[in-house]
Parts: C-alpha cells; sequence; structure tokens
C-alpha cells in the first residue's frame, strides 16, 4: 500500500507573510520561551487558518489578514467546527492566530481587528484528577520496582524525580531542568525552579524529597558539573520526559491505577492533598507558579465533588435529595 505523503509545512501565502511566519515562531520558542509542543501546534493551527483563507480567496497577504472581518474568523472556527474539533482545539487555535496578529501589529503592519470582535468558544475546564496519598506514596519509593532488570542508581533516579513531581508540585520539566548546583539536598529547604514562560521561584523541599535526591546522586556513576542537569539518563545525557512517564506507566501497571495516573497526577496530587489539609489557595498557587488564581481554584472544585461524591455514597437519606 502506497504511503502518504506528508503535508507541506510551509504556511500558504506571499513571500513577505512567510517570512512574518518565520519571526513570529522563532520568537515563541527564544523569547516567550514556549515549550516545543506548544509551538508546534500554534504553528500548525496558523497554517490551517492560512489553508482556510487559501481556499477561499487565493494565496492570502498581510493586507489581506489586516482586512478580515469577523465572519471570516467565524467561518474559520466553524469550518474547524464541522470537522470535529472541539471547543479545547479551537480555542487554542484563535489563541494562536492572535498571537500572530499581535506579531504583525509589532512590526507595524496594521491591527487584525477581526480576531477582537470574535469571542473565544467556551470550554469547561477538566477537573485535575490526583492520586490516593497511598498511590501516591508508593509511586515516589524504589521497592515496587525492585524486581525490574534496571540498575539501581537508574530506580533511585526515577523515584527521585516522582519525588520532586508530589513533594514539591513540580511540572516533570521543571524537575528536569533542574541544575546539579541547585540540587535539593539534605541541609537545604527549598529548590530553585524555572516555570512556564521562564519565571522562576522557590519552592520549599521536604526532608524526604531532599534524602531522594541524594541517594540518587550517591549511586550515579556519572560526574556531573554544577550547569549540568541534575537528572541524566542512561548514557550520561539529559533525561527525557519519555523515560519517566516509561516509569510510572509500570508502576501504574503495578498498583492497578488507571490510565489518568501520570507524571503529571501526582502535581494535581501534591495540590490536591495540600488542600484538604486545609492548605490556603494563594500559597498554593505561589508553590504550583501558576500566573492565575483561578487555575487553582479547580482543586477547590475538585474537593467539593469528591466531598458531595462521599456524601451521595455514605448518607442515608442521599437518594432522597431533589
Amino acid at each position: 500500500m502506497p504511503t502518504r505523503p506528508a503535508p507541506d509545512p510551509t504556511p500558504p501565502g506571499d513571500a513577505d507573510l512567510q517570512a512574518a511566519v518565520r519571526a513570529w515562531s522563532d520568537g515563541l520558542a527564544r523569547e516567550r520561551r514556549m515549550a516545543g509542543n506548544t509551538v508546534e501546534a500554534y504553528e500548525r493551527d496558523l497554517r490551517q487558518f492560512l489553508l482556510h483563507l487559501e481556499g477561499r480567496r487565493g494565496a492570502p497577504r498581510i493586507p489581506d489578514l489586516i482586512a478580515l472581518k469577523p465572519r471570516d474568523v467565524r467561518a474559520f472556527m466553524a469550518a474547524r467546527r464541522a470537522e470535529g474539533i472541539g471547543g479545547r482545539s479551537l480555542m487554542r487555535a484563535l489563541a494562536g492566530i492572535r498571537s500572530f496578529a499581535r506579531c504583525l501589529e509589532r512590526e507595524g503592519h496594521g491591527t487584525v481587528a477581526a480576531l477582537g470582535a470574535v469571542r473565544s468558544p467556551k470550554v469547561e475546564r477538566r477537573l485535575p484528577r490526583p492520586l490516593g496519598v497511598a498511590a501516591a506514596r508508593a509511586m515516589t519509593r524504589t521497592e515496587l520496582r525492585a524486581g525490574e532488570d534496571r540498575e539501581p542508581w537508574i530506580l533511585a533516579r526515577d523515584a527521585a524525580v516522582l519525588a520532586l513531581l508530589y513533594g514539591a508540585g513540580l511540572r516533570i520539566s521543571e524537575a528536569l531542568g533542574i541544575t546539579r548546583r541547585d540540587a535539593p539536598l539534605p541541609g537545604t529547604d527549598s529548590v530553585r525552579v524555572t516555570g512556564k514562560g521562564g519565571k522562576v521561584r522557590m519552592v520549599p523541599v521536604l526532608p524526604v524529597v531532599a534524602e531522594a535526591v541524594a541517594a540518587y546522586l550517591d549511586a550515579c556513576p556519572y560526574g556531573l558539573d554544577p550547569d549540568d542537569p541534575l537528572f541524566v539518563g542512561a548514557r550520561g545525557g539529559p533525561l527525557s520526559p519519555r523515560i519517566i512517564q516509561y516509569a510510572v506507566a509500570s508502576l501504574r501497571g503495578a498498583l492497578g491505577l488507571p490510565d489518568s495516573a501520570t507524571p503529571h497526577a501526582l502535581r494535581h496530587s501534591f495540590a490536591t492533598h495540600l488542600l484538604a489539609r486545609q492548605g490556603e489557595l494563594r500559597a498554593i498557587q505561589e508553590l504550583l507558579g501558576h500566573a492565575s488564581l483561578s487555575t487553582t481554584q479547580l482543586y477547590t472544585k475538585l474537593d467539593a465533588a469528591r466531598l458531595m461524591s462521599a456524601f451521595d455514597a455514605a448518607h442515608p437519606r442521599a437518594a432522597q435529595r431533589p
């Protein structure tokens, strides 16, 4: 069976528009320090928008974008809806197109006023899916994987990474971005991490987490310079997030947990368990590095949902509620 050719990644449009797209894409990665996956998604969304315009009006030019009407943007959104694209993806697509429009405005090309007249689709934010306390703790220990054919230092490394995700609420990119110089070791009470947008914050570190990191470093066969990544792969290079995802998948199977038990679920568990023990919402926001309190407030909805679920399951008169 013949293979289908890969789609052409070059955005449609004249030379000026293509140059503007390249400059915008480079700016997302270098200046705004967006994650590679986010940059790729924004590029793909903008290309789909330009392809849509090309199909209706021919190869687009920058003046054509400036002259767009709200109905043109709505037509694109409707076309994507008809293809089965959900509200969350449409919201991201509109964000990417608006980002490019702001770049055009900064470069003096003019304002794409049509984008300001189109509202983003409403999307119900999904509640986080944390683990139970016992499962989260089990994932951060090496005992469960003792029977695997893996070198002890690798098991210690994975346990240290997972301890940071659950014990400090880090994103996996933040944990793997820590340098040897900033390693949280016994005697230190915080760790310096770089979050989204290059924002740096200090996060408290529990003694048990510092001990897990120390155990990994004691077992690690590689000499690490101060500016080297703290966590390294089997050959001494930077550790890939996929390796930690594989480790969690192994633990998930051993513990009988659902597919939602991912490395990021440990971060959700950190926040949920703090909130359940009367953690203050603003403090949790700072610990997680959330730019907006509304993001952190998702955990209050989760707590309320779990409380109501327990009520429905246990209260003898729950079935009589209207």
